[in-house]
Order: structure tokens, then sequence, then C-alpha cells
């Protein structure tokens, strides 16, 4: 594809998918926050939401699992010469990674299998179980026997609260907490009768009671170029949810710790040897402070993305420098951000950063 050209500098033209979602948004903060100018299409399925996002340009296209939705992104890439796509929804994600040798524009995503493994839960556990990496323990329900028996194993060695979630899907879809198989069994049958996913689509674990983390990488071939965790403290929405969270976080701060920088690496290795692209981990302290892995997500942000770009790690320009082959300045592997640095947010109030100790408010 053909870039524009600002001055005597030649202008990325990247598209955006899901733009009107948080997510999307956030990515395209952090790119106008990059010491170069780019142009942005966003591309989404919802009229209304995409009209929210700080884009250049903004198209509607089918949804993903419809036939047609390679051929009319295609037809957007050229429309609008399009250099990079950078899928943020899961299923976008999974679609374009499928379909990545008839895209006519860069993706940099990982490789299918990893995209394939990322998305579902339950293979992740397996795999990162199998290499020794800490985790949950975990059974996928195939049938209200498992249920049953899978609940009661992990009630005697964990005691009685168990987390019932759904395999596929961001959000903490169909999560919740349940100390018994009746509310279990309820939950599943509401699932399938309402939104068709039932025994099968569903794992038990056992349940974290401590703190949650997000580790959020870019990889490079095997090589983690950079990372950063940071702790969720609080959610949109979770005073209202079955399950008390979100995944989305209203405070959150970051941290340095040593063991969350070390289980992310290995993990992500453990996937993939060879990882290249974003990579996302979700991780949650036991009942003895040890973070386990609940899930990760390849190919995409975090929904803060520009969290990490405001303090001065724009991770989202850094991906985009790598898929073209461009250098990036030097920056640690590990802890690029100071410790201490709160982002808070809620709906319609926007968001602000705050460093550690320096809040405005005066205590009475």
């Amino acid at each position: 594809m053909l870039s524009s050209i600002l001055g005597d500098t030649i202008m990325k033209r990247i598209l955006v998918t899901g733009a009107g979602g948080s997510a999307s948004i956030n990515f395209i903060k952090s790119l106008r926050m990059a010491p170069e100018k780019f142009y942005i299409v966003g591309s989404d399925i919802n009229r209304f939401y995409i009209e929210l996002s700080p884009v250049d340009k903004k198209y509607i296209l089918p949804r993903a699992v419809e036939e047609g939705y390679i051929d009319k992104l295609n037809e957007l890439i050229h429309r609008e010469s399009i250099d990079m796509v950078h899928p943020q929804p899961d299923i976008e994600v999974r679609i374009i990674s499928d379909n990545r040798e008839k895209i006519d524009a860069i993706t940099r995503l990982p490789n299918k299998r990893t995209v394939h493994i990322c998305q579902d839960k339950f293979e992740t556990f397996k795999i990162l179980n199998q290499a020794g990496i800490p985790v949950p323990e975990t059974y996928l329900i195939k049938s209200e026997k498992d249920l049953e028996r899978y609940m009661s194993d992990l009630q005697e060695k964990h005691g009685k609260k168990v987390w019932l979630r759904a395999v596929r899907g961001a959000g903490s879809r169909a999560a919740l907490p349940v100390t018994t198989v009746e509310h279990a069994r309820m939950w599943i049958d509401y699932w399938k009768t309402n939104k068709g996913i039932g025994y099968g689509d569903f794992i038990v674990s056992q349940y974290l009671p401590g703190k949650e983390f997000a580790w959020q990488s870019i990889w490079d071939n095997g090589e983690l170029i950079t990372s950063q965790a940071r702790e969720r403290v609080e959610y949109l929405f979770g005073h209202i949810m079955p399950s008390g969270q979100t995944s989305t976080p209203s405070l959150a701060v970051t941290v340095h710790r040593d063991d969350i920088n070390e289980i992310g690496t290995r993990a992500i290795k453990a996937i993939d040897p060879n990882a290249t692209g974003i990579f996302c981990v979700d991780m949650k302290e036991d009942e003895n402070g040890i973070p386990r892995i609940t899930e990760i997500n390849a190919g995409r942000f975090f929904t803060t993305s520009n969290f990490f770009s405001e303090v001065g790690c724009n991770m989202p320009y850094y991906h985009v420098k790598l898929a073209f082959g461009e250098k990036i300045p030097k920056i640690p592997k590990y802890n690029p951000i100071p410790a201490g640095y709160y982002w808070v947010r809620v709906v319609d109030g926007g968001h602000k950063l705050i460093k550690s100790n320096d809040f405005e408010s005066i205590v009475l």
C-alpha cells in the first residue's frame, strides 16, 4: 500500500478494527501521542460507537464471522491505501489471523496456532500446567456429572468457593464464583438457554482470593521487547456484576514484581518459543500470594494501553514500528515505568494519571 506524504515524511496508514470500543480508542490515543503522525482509519460493526473514535476516517464492516468479511476488509484496505491492520476485538484477531495470507496489509500477529491456544482458556491451562507454570487447578465441564465431580474435588482441596467461567471470551465472560453445584448448574443452564453456550463451553477452577495483575508485553521472534505489570484494584461496574469484577479496571496501579515478570515470560515462551506481537497475561494470587495465570490474550492490547503510553512507554507505537521493521528506542525488558502510578477512570469522567502520593484531595 502507498503511504501518505506529510512534507518530506511518509505517514503510515493504519486500520484499527473495533474502533468504537475502549481498547481500540486507547490504542489510537497511544498512536496520537507518538513522535510521528499517522493516518488512522477505524472500522466497526456499530455505527453509533464508532462516532466516538478519534480516527481520520470511519467505516462500517460486516461482522468478522460473516461471509465476505475478508473481501470487505481488503476493499477498505485498497480504498484507503492501508499499510497495516491492527485488529483489537478477539474475534477479529482470530479471523484476521486465520486469513492473514489473504489480507493485503501488514498484520504482525502471533502465529495461527498461538492465537487459537490463547483464545481457549483450557488449552492455555493445559500447556502452562504441563510446563510447571503456576495456574489455578482447572477442569473442563463436559457434563453435569463432570460438574459435580470436579466441584467436589476443588472444594475438598481449596475451599468452598470455586470459579466458573466460559472457555472463550473476554471481559470475564460468564464468570461466577459459586459454592454449590445447584448454583453452577443453573448458571450454565441460563447461558445455554440465552446465549447458546453450555456443557463443553465452561471450565471450573480453583478460586484465587488474592490481588489481580495484568502483565502487558510485546515480542519479536521469541525475544521479549518490553513489559509492564499493573494491579487491578477496582473494576468498572464491578459492584453490580455477579462475579464482582469485569477485568476492566476503574483503578489500577503500576507494580514491580520479579515473580510476575518471570511467570509472564515463562508462560509466553511455553506457549510460543518464537513469540511475535502482543501478549497480555492475567494473573491472580492464590491464598499463599503466588500469582497464577488465568488467561493470556494474544494479538491485542489490554483496554488501558494508553495508561503506560502516558507515562512514557508507548507499546502500541513500538508495536507498529516493529511491524514496519524499524528500530525502536532502547527500553528495559521489565519495569520501564516506575511503580506507584495510578490510573483512574469512570464513565463520562475521562481518565487521570496520578503519581503515588501526588493526590489533590485533602483528607479531613
